[in-house]
């Protein structure tokens, strides 16, 4: 049971913030001087062929941010499986789509957009990403499914090569979204290099950031320049505003393709560092109770977020409803409000897991396929006839821990400390 009182740090540890590089001010003030203060710029055409050569794909489109390349990424699926929606509905309109259980809800508000109906596919407990087996049960169960949606979490990548396998033998595209993988590779190939269409993202707690902005990625030309022309409101050659198709605002800024731009050279860097945290980590809590993120075999993680599970034996009684949480300490044991208390009363940043998306008010009605077969999702950690909710499961006794990538080893070893607190 947490009882100590530790000394709270000084500044503020959080979760993950930018890691900046002296590039960044240089290709910023470049488009300053230049006078390329807009959604096109040398920083951006030169961020977009570094984004595809470093994700192994061939064509990259600077965005506004991962969301944007996300619901293109639908739109041009939709379009492909279903051919051009009347103006007023979208491009999946009333179809299935089989989507990545546990995530952050960016990785499936764009098949809402579009009109699609998310069933949620239910985690591995191995790798904390979709499982195939389920996935292969959905396809069993609603054949006639032509999309597949995953995501990679916390930058340790599951088993996408068998999605990917799983897709093409149904004949479904695969959307997958890397926002949190950039860098970590999977059989020695690049994490969004697998997906039909793929996005990554820049946001300011990525392990590249810009603030904001992502890329949509491709091997297909003509995927590439659609995306770009949606991007840009769809703007048609003309010497007028010509537009014959619905178009968004969705172009990057020079600007933060400046600043992205200056980062990229670091991304090996920013992973071992990120690694360094992990092991660390890792090596001090040794003997308690708990399990770090999961690595698959065959893949090599970026060690974006490093995160903890609880034993299921070591759960100190914990309940939560869709804004508080309440536990009851107990010698021995803890979960992970308690722990996310105790880091936070050292002034120090950690947060649960993604709580999964079958959980959330909005998706409650959703259907989830488990290895089982299709499941009525509920907001419980089981569901009825002994099968695990597994997504459910890992959130109740999982959290995230401080994870940046400048946090001295002297800082990380006082978290440690107060974690392991919490179990004496």
């Amino acid at each position: 049971m947490f009882n100590k009182k530790f000394e709270p740090f000084e500044n503020h540890i959080w979760l993950a913030t930018p890691t900046q590089h002296s590039e960044m001010l240089e290709f910023i003030q470049k488009a300053y001087d230049d006078n390329w203060l807009t959604t096109a710029g040398e920083n951006i055409n030169e961020l977009e062929k570094t984004a595809a050569e470093k994700a192994g794909v061939k064509y990259a489109v600077g965005l506004c941010n991962c969301t944007s390349a996300l619901h293109l990424c639908m739109k041009l699926a939709g379009e492909k499986l279903y051919g051009t929606p009347v103006i007023s509905h979208g491009a999946l309109e009333g179809k299935r789509v089989f989507c990545s259980d546990m995530t952050f809800d960016a990785t499936l508000n764009p098949v809402v957009y579009e009109g699609g109906i998310p069933v949620f596919i239910d985690t591995d407990e191995n790798s904390w990403n979709m499982d195939p087996v389920a996935l292969e049960k959905a396809f069993e169960i609603y054949p006639d499914v032509k999309l597949v949606v995953s995501a990679e979490l916390y930058g340790f990548p599951g088993r996408m090569d068998e999605i990917k396998a799983i897709c093409e033998k149904h004949g479904a595209l695969l959307v997958e979204d890397a926002a949190e993988a950039m860098g970590a590779t999977i059989g020695g190939k690049q994490c969004g290099s697998f997906g039909d269409y793929s996005a990554i993202s820049y946001n300011g707690n990525k392990i590249i950031t810009g603030s904001s902005g992502g890329c949509f990625l491709t091997n297909n030309i003509e995927d590439a320049n659609q995306v770009r022309k949606w991007s840009t409101q769809s703007r048609e050659n003309a010497p007028w505003y010509q537009h014959e198709q619905v178009g968004y605002n969705y172009r990057m800024s020079n600007i933060i393709a400046g600043a992205v731009r200056g980062q990229y050279p670091y991304l090996e860097e920013h992973i071992a560092q990120k690694k360094a945290v992990y092991e660390r980590y890792k090596e001090g809590l040794k003997g308690l109770p708990v399990k770090m993120n999961p690595i698959t075999e065959g893949t090599e993680p970026n060690y974006w977020l490093s995160a903890l599970i609880v034993d299921k034996d070591a759960m100190c009684k914990q309940v939560r409803d869709d804004s508080k949480a309440l536990y009851i300490a107990e010698h021995g044991k803890s979960c992970p409000t308690e722990i996310l208390e105790a880091i936070a009363s050292i002034n120090a940043e950690g947060r649960p897991i993604w709580k999964p998306m079958h959980m959330q008010p909005m998706y409650r009605m959703h259907e989830c396929v488990g290895r089982n077969g299709s499941l009525r999702c509920r907001t419980n950690a089981y569901i009825a006839g002994g099968v695990t909710d597994v997504g459910a499961d890992i959130f109740d006794r999982g959290c995230c821990l401080p994870s940046d990538n400048k946090m001295t080893k002297e800082q990380q070893d006082r978290i440690i400390e107060v974690i392991r607190g919490c179990f004496e």
